[in-house]
């Protein structure tokens, strides 16, 4: 089994319990940006493909004869905004250039500025303490 904390995630010489705690709660923080990001992603493909589809069923209805729905539609709904003004390709940039990219920045300077740039310190201590009397075929 390797030694743990490995080199990649133990704390730095001088580092308090303190300041590896705050700095684990600021990566906490950023994951769950990260992860709203991903469903805002989510939400973005989700809408790019219902607007495929009802343009698919917009076709159908007009290759089954119903002409002024299919129209009907077509100028009501189909290629709308998410909201107004933007599509959700806009929303998508918008929040990474508005927040994702601050908290991204934010992030990166307290890791670099507190912890030498390591990641999940707080972590890697919490699974060598886990694991001190745990697994050892891992």
């Amino acid at each position: 089994m390797s030694r743990q904390p490995d080199a990649e995630h133990a704390r730095p010489d001088g580092v308090d319990d303190a300041t590896v705690a705050a700095v684990g709660r600021i990566g906490e923080a950023y994951e769950w940006v990260v992860r709203a990001r991903g469903t805002l992603y989510t939400f973005h493909q989700q809408m790019g493909r219902a607007d495929l589809l009802l343009g698919e069923g917009i076709e159908m209805l007009r290759e089954a004869g119903h002409e002024t729905l299919a129209e009907e539609l077509s100028r009501t709904w189909l290629g709308r905004n998410a909201i107004e003004d933007r599509w959700t390709f806009e929303i998508v940039e918008d929040f990474d250039r508005t927040y994702h990219d601050a908290a991204t920045a934010g992030e990166r300077r307290v890791r670099e500025q507190l912890v030498a740039g390591r990641h999940h310190v707080h972590e890697s201590e919490m699974k060598a303490a886990r694991r001190e009397d745990g697994p050892t075929t891992d």
